[in-house]
């Protein structure tokens, strides 16, 4: 049954992938789109320089960010965790920022190093934190949002102090996938193609970590060495999707749970699951966000915090009394 439904959310996915190649300012019929993939042509700008490369990078990053929820909330054995809620996004993003302002010329695998620095920096801070209060998963989360707020008042100081050099970072900003384009498809991709095998690894070593750690120890699992493997791998999925494409919210909180609704809590199907769905939620907001009003667009990340928000606010309340 498990299998079932992996495989009939990647037929959802590739379908509303396909559709979302014919939404946008301009319509184009679909013998229109296939001779344009096949042989270019004049419709080769909208579909293989923008429509095209827009999809395989909404589905890398929707993808990224919800395999490192799920991997986050795994090893912390904490629902309310996710990416942007533990401030990694945040740090990421502000330190994504900081390099192009003061370095708008700054080339790609800087910006990812930088990204990824912030990212870890975010995390470290947050679990040293957690480390000395050992909060429950409620305060965990609140803590999380403190820091990731905090973080983001940087960014906003940064477009204050400097309003000139910011509308080089403000691409990074959004949370959006416009103006992006081939080149930072390989960059997801390669990420991914190196991470999903290792958390596959990963997958019964979770779900014996949920059992306990003195479980897990008698099993033969060091879980302080497991916890460290799986945040790291956490904050890289989180760090590059944010160098990538902007701080999109809530993906890394909502696919997760999603996908442990359809699925339960066995890994080995939920960190499949949560990177389909993850995939899918992104690819959605970004096709609305082009297709409600066109040629304005809406930042995805406004579409999926629409969402998001008052998911989240639920889950503080089912959870108030942890």
């Amino acid at each position: 049954m498990s299998r079932l439904k992996l495989t009939s959310l990647l037929l959802i996915l590739l379908l509303i992938s396909v559709g979302s190649l014919f939404i946008g300012a301009s319509t184009l019929s679909g013998q229109q789109i296939i001779d344009t993939l096949l042989h270019s042509g004049e419709y080769d700008f909208i579909v293989n320089q923008y429509r095209l490369p827009r999809l395989l990078l909404a589905i890398g990053v929707g993808a990224g960010l919800g395999l490192s929820g799920s991997l986050i909330q795994g090893v912390i054995r904490n629902p309310l965790a996710s990416p942007d809620l533990m401030g990694i996004s945040a740090g990421a993003g502000l330190a994504a920022t900081s390099l192009l302002v003061f370095y708008a010329a700054a080339p790609v695998y800087l910006l990812l190093l930088t990204a990824l620095s912030g990212g870890l920096i975010a995390a470290t801070i947050i679990l040293f934190i957690a480390y000395k209060t050992k909060p429950t998963p409620i305060r965990l989360a609140l803590i999380g949002i403190a820091i990731s707020t905090f973080l983001s008042s940087g960014i906003d100081f940064l477009i204050i102090v400097n309003p000139v050099e910011m509308n080089t970072a403000m691409v990074w900003l959004t949370g959006s996938l416009w103006g992006r384009n081939w080149t930072q498809v390989p960059i997801i991709w390669a990420t991914l193609a190196v991470v999903l095998p290792f958390a596959f690894w990963l997958a019964w070593r979770l779900d014996v970590m949920g059992l306990g750690e003195d479980c897990a120890t008698s099993l033969g699992i060091r879980p302080s060495r497991l916890q460290l493997i799986a945040l790291l791998t956490a904050v890289i999925l989180a760090s590059i999707s944010v160098a990538v494409a902007g701080t999109i919210a809530f993906i890394g909180l909502l696919a997760p749970h999603l996908a442990r609704m359809l699925f339960g809590h066995d890994h080995k199907y939920l960190i499949p699951a949560s990177a389909l769905l993850g995939a899918l939620m992104l690819i959605i907001a970004d096709t609305l966000a082009r297709g409600l009003q066109p040629p304005l667009e809406l930042p995805a990340g406004v579409l999926t915090s629409l969402i998001g928000a008052p998911y989240f606010i639920f889950l503080l309340q089912r959870y108030k009394a942890w």
